[in-house]
């Protein structure tokens, strides 16, 4: 069987893996990569000859994916998790305590915010299960809209954007309650009376489980382990232009004629290649607009008084330029350990894609600078990374899930077809490594 995946990063890597572990030497298997390397926007670089990750560094640790893949290939002894510090937010000038217990920064109750808004905001939170909530069955409105209306701006501002920015490196203007956060749209749907009470339905129960998990070596670790294992014939550098059915399968242009096509490509890029042989399906995937960002990975000298912090967020409307930094060598116990004190800065969000533009330079500068700032230090670095990331994340707008029923209704309809990705059901690592594990599971059932 012949087989074509478009895609290389993780989403493409798992189904191409799973692909091979289920039809062993009886599959033909060709991974089409428009970059000249797999992972996608997982990028494992090097300090000083030590892995450091220049895209996602972290997954949800309390999903399974990950974990179970590591198993799979040999490398349980590759899975770690934060040493359990907490993060900061940067308000106002000041660093603020994380709150506890919100949903996405959504509190259930104005003690969880207490300091980081005035006492206004805190008494409307207080006063909101007095006030009708208008919410139906279905709707599906930003984040933003429902948290600005119910508890006021700077809970937005303040409390929800830096955490939102982290996940989609997008807004809560931007982002959609029924994709982002189902439990919540659950619990409203459900009836809930008031925001207080739905964001208190849609908490997880307490849990001693790590929230997040990482890989010692960096992702690369994983990447290289599924590449070996799916053992594809690799086309890099290789953009896949048209996508059309034959008589027996499909015709990939460059590839040429194959059984089936998996395309675990960005939402446009889908949107492209499916513009003939699925049209109702290219057009809601050309309504998914993506998010582009940069990092800049610094290693300062050891004995750097970092902030007894995971990491520090800042709150939209800030003075900085800087969106968050991962203090990294705080935040992983075995990073800790190695000669140099490890720190990650973030830029961009949604609609601000200058950072893309600036020059390593001014990156680094605006990283250095702004680290002082919310530190109160004077970072000198030893050695300084910088990875951009144009159009990484696809933004989950209000009405995402109806275009990804879209898409899935109508490539459903074709034969030996599947799609995977990062705009399907979730962002992270564990979700794509999902949306990769279905993609090669509707390929296998239609070929038995």
């Amino acid at each position: 069987m012949r087989v074509a995946v478009v895609g290389g990063g993780i989403s493409g890597l798992v189904a191409a893996y799973r692909l091979r572990t289920a039809l062993g030497e009886a599959l033909e298997l060709t991974l089409v990569e428009r970059s000249e390397r797999v992972g996608g926007i997982l990028y494992t670089g090097e300090i000083d000859g030590e892995p450091v990750d220049l895209g996602a560094e972290a997954f949800v640790g309390r999903r399974p994916e990950i974990p179970a893949l590591l198993r799979e290939l040999g490398l349980e002894e590759q899975l770690v998790f934060p040493a359990g510090l907490r993060p900061l937010i940067w308000s106002r000038g000041t660093a603020h305590p994380l709150p506890e217990r919100t949903l996405m920064g959504i509190p259930a109750g104005p003690d969880a915010v207490a300091g980081l808004v005035d006492e206004a905001t805190l008494a409307r939170i207080a006063d909101e299960p007095s006030r009708p909530l208008r919410w139906e069955r279905g709707d599906d409105v930003s984040v933003g809209t429902l948290v600005a209306e119910r508890f006021g701006e700077q809970v937005v501002r303040r409390s929800v954007d830096p955490l939102l920015g982290g996940v989609y490196a997008g807004l809560a203007d931007t982002i959609g309650v029924r994709a982002a956060l189902p439990t919540l749209a659950a619990a409203l749907d459900a009836g809930a009376p008031n925001l207080s009470k739905a964001v208190a339905d849609a908490l997880p129960p307490p849990s001693t489980t790590p929230v997040f998990g990482g890989i010692r070596d960096g992702y690369r670790a994983l990447l290289n382990a599924l590449l070996d294992v799916a053992a594809p014939k690799l086309e890099t550098a290789t953009a896949a232009t048209t996508l059309e059915r034959t008589a027996r399968g499909w015709r990939l242009e460059p590839i040429g004629e194959v059984d089936a096509v998996i395309l675990a490509t960005p939402a446009p890029v889908t949107a492209r290649l499916l513009r003939v042989a699925a049209p109702d399906a290219a057009r809601a995937a050309a309504g998914i607009e993506l998010s582009s960002s940069a990092l800049v990975a610094l290693a300062l000298p050891a004995d750097t008084p970092l902030p007894d912090n995971s990491g520090i967020l800042v709150a939209t409307g800030e003075p900085l330029r800087a969106k968050a930094f991962t203090l990294s060598s705080r935040k992983w116990t075995h990073l800790a350990q190695r000669d140099v004190a490890l720190v990650r800065a973030s830029f961009g969000r949604f609609g601000d894609d200058a950072p893309l533009s600036w020059t390593d330079t001014d990156l680094i500068a605006a990283a250095t600078g702004d680290l002082a700032t919310v530190t109160g230090l004077s970072p000198r670095p030893l050695t300084a990374l910088v990875q951009r990331w144009p159009g990484g994340l696809p933004q989950y707008a209000p009405g995402h899930l109806d275009r990804i029923a879209a898409i899935e209704a109508s490539v459903a309809e074709l034969p030996r077809l599947a799609v995977a990705g990062a705009y399907l059901h979730g962002v992270g690592v564990p979700a794509c490594a999902a949306s990769g594990t279905t993609a090669a599971q509707r390929i296998l059932s239609e070929a038995s």
